[in-house]
């Protein structure tokens, strides 16, 4: 059994080890939010957040959140910096096909916490490898820096 801090809420679940925290959070938990891209972390689609900071849930094995935080995009959302990102995300109308926006709103979201009103490199790095089918970088650029604008990482 392994135990850890699921969006805030205790959480337990009967799972190997080296079971991708993936394949745990969609399938064992029903958190679909969370997508499958590539399944050797090169896309960020499965972008969550442990113990804050952004890790790539299909290569994690969930062992690794084992008497750790875990969050989500369910999760974030229940967040002022969720809200605001999200928010900014539909002002700016970032997504197209929309597959990848839960790893992108979660590695941004991310960056935002560490550094509230981030430079033009820092989102260029903290967004690096993030992939987006549509090409709607600009945009997703934009939604962040509205984003700190707006202070949601407070």
């Amino acid at each position: 059994m392994i135990s850890f801090h699921l969006n805030g809420k205790n959480t337990k679940v009967d799972a190997d080890p080296n079971t991708p925290l993936l394949w745990v959070l969609r399938d064992d938990l029903q958190l679909t939010g969370t997508k499958y891209g590539c399944g050797i972390a090169q896309c960020g689609a499965c972008t969550v957040h442990l113990d804050g900071r952004a890790v790539r849930s299909c290569v994690t094995p969930v062992s690794m959140a084992s008497g750790r935080q875990v969050t989500t995009i369910e999760g974030l959302a229940e967040t002022l910096l969720g809200k605001t990102v999200q928010s900014a995300w539909q002002a700016v109308d970032v997504p197209q096909c929309g597959y990848c926006q839960s790893g992108q709103i979660m590695a941004a979201s991310a960056l935002l916490k560490e550094h509230p009103h981030p430079s033009d490199s820092q989102i260029t790095a903290a967004m690096d490898g993030n992939l987006c089918r549509c090409g709607t970088y600009n945009r997703i650029r934009t939604a962040i820096q509205m984003a700190a604008e707006q202070g949601g990482a407070k």
